[in-house]
């Protein structure tokens, strides 16, 4: 276990922060929840730090914890994830080509957005 933050957090950022966000990538779209085991194995981090943050993002409804102690992702990110999603493209003007591509090709359509080696499906 590691409370030391990595080196690009210590450089030019905030440590806890870097922390926090380590608690929310701890989650894969395979999760419904995780126990505070999982998540310390998933991070590196002690529990008692993931417990501290743990309250900060339970507060900003970023985190939710469950009556049986395990923790999901909170209502805040599913906001935070359709402003993103609004914000990289007009729906308005995507959507519409979409559903044309998928008429005349019969073929399902989707739109991704790269970041990094990394794809996110928007639509």
């Amino acid at each position: 276990m590691t409370d030391t933050p990595p080196s690009s957090a210590r450089a030019d950022g905030v440590a806890a922060l870097e922390r926090a966000i380590a608690i929310l990538d701890a989650f894969t779209a395979a999760d419904r929840s995780l126990g505070l085991a999982e998540i310390a194995a998933r991070t590196g981090l002690y529990k008692s730090t993931i417990l501290r943050l743990a309250n900060s993002l339970i507060r900003g409804q970023l985190l939710e914890r469950l009556d049986d102690g395990r923790y999901r992702i909170g209502p805040a990110a599913f906001r935070l994830g359709a402003l993103y999603q609004r914000s990289v493209v007009a729906m308005d003007v995507l959507l519409p080509i979409m559903r044309d591509l998928s008429e005349q090709s019969w073929e399902s359509v989707a739109f991704y957005v790269r970041s990094g080696d990394l794809r996110t499906c928007l639509y």
